[in-house]
């Protein structure tokens, strides 16, 4: 989670909006078109950013991606996570 930042300030316009300072933004990596959850809780305000994706469980989306031929192995699907991982050390 990142870290606390200093107090700050901003006005709520004649047309209900706010703007958050670039620190807050950039903390939370919200970048221009960030969608945000409002709620009201009583403390004041929470705003988080909408998941990417819409949540799934796994019997909907079981059987999606189709694949052809012979089943990988533990020890193949091990190896490849290993590759991957070492590959992206690298980068």
């Amino acid at each position: 989670m990142p870290t606390p930042t200093k107090t700050v300030t901003t006005v709520v316009s004649t047309k209900g909006q706010v703007i958050l300072p670039k620190s807050v933004r950039d903390q939370r990596r919200w970048s221009p078109g960030t969608r945000l959850t409002v709620e009201s809780t009583p403390e004041g305000v929470l705003l988080k950013a909408e998941p990417v994706f819409t949540p799934s469980r796994v019997d909907a989306v079981f059987g999606s991606l189709v694949h052809t031929g012979k089943p990988k192995t533990i020890e193949e699907m091990d190896a490849a996570i290993v590759a991957e991982a070492r590959r992206r050390a690298r980068d």
